[in-house]
């Protein structure tokens, strides 16, 4: 029987390689490249945090030691800096380590997103918990993680996140059919389709990297074959449980309209920095200005 109680944890899989951003995630994680001055990775461990979400379960894989460490407390330099009577920077040091409890996992064989997530299944255990990639940046001024446990809390089901793209650019994506919930801010996910073909796709709602899941999503998991790509695919197994009846069934969506940033793609991971560089009182009065005189000359 699944524990009716405000969901907590949150798993991260971060076992990916990165071949994007070869070959500068020859020796780094991808997740630890910049951007501005803190690692992706921190940005979305930072959002489970102001969420709610204490635990964070991260799914990592070989050559990840990285991401352990920057989340560890450096005592040395601590002491160094507190020496010097540099608090900011102490202080920045501090944030990762003060996020709440991190653990780590390793997903031994890379068998798709849907692998991972099983991967998390002891340590959830029968709780509904979040899903959050370590691609996607969501705006720290945009609810959204907030908001779909909410909507966890009220349907019971799985809830996940989608986002209008432009039609063609849909075959990269997970694609939801949807319809309308009478009186509420969420729809109804009727099917899921991973990146189809622009003419075969029902819908432009391209699934983000954001889930609540119900805890029966494991046990659909165990008997998901792998699907594209060979794969073990998480949106196979919401698929099932749209159309499952019983506890822990359906699957409904909250439309995100705020900003988001795709670090696994180089343009995107270039407009997260600057943006958010741009809002910084230490950066922007400076960076804008450039941009202004370099965009106008060329």
């Amino acid at each position: 029987m699944t524990e009716n109680r405000r969901v907590i944890k949150a798993v991260i899989p971060a076992a990916g390689l990165g071949t994007r951003f070869l070959p500068a995630t020859k020796a780094m994680p991808k997740e630890m490249l910049p951007v501005v001055d803190q690692p992706a990775i921190q940005y979305v461990v930072a959002e489970a945090s102001k969420a709610g979400l204490t635990d964070v379960l991260m799914i990592t894989g070989r050559s990840k030691r990285a991401l352990e460490d920057h989340f560890d407390r450096v005592p040395s330099m601590e002491a160094t800096l507190e020496a010097k009577g540099d608090t900011e920077k102490l202080r920045r040091v501090q944030e990762a380590t003060d996020l709440g409890e991190i653990h780590y996992i390793r997903q031994r064989d890379p068998k798709g997103l849907g692998h991972a997530v099983l991967c998390a299944k002891q340590h959830v255990g029968n709780e509904a918990f979040a899903v959050l990639l370590g691609d996607d940046l969501i705006d720290e001024r945009d609810e959204l993680l907030s908001i779909m446990i909410d909507v966890q809390e009220k349907t019971g089901g799985s809830v996940i996140a989608v986002m209008e793209v432009e039609p063609e650019q849909i075959s990269a994506y997970g694609c939801a059919d949807v319809s309308a919930v009478d009186g509420e801010g969420y729809v109804k996910v009727n099917g899921l389709v991973e990146k189809p073909a622009v003419e075969d796709a029902p819908s432009n709602l391209a699934v983000i990297g954001r889930y609540v899941l119900h805890p029966r999503v494991f046990e659909i998991l165990e008997e998901t074959q792998p699907g594209r790509g060979g794969e073990i695919q998480l949106t196979d197994a919401l698929e099932t449980l749209a159309a499952a009846d019983g506890p822990g069934s359906g699957v409904h969506a909250v439309v995100f309209r705020g900003r988001r940033y795709d670090t696994g793609d180089k343009l995107s991971y270039l407009q997260a920095i600057i943006s958010l560089a741009c809002e910084r009182e230490d950066l922007g009065p400076d960076l804008l200005p450039w941009l202004k005189d370099f965009v106008a000359g060329r």
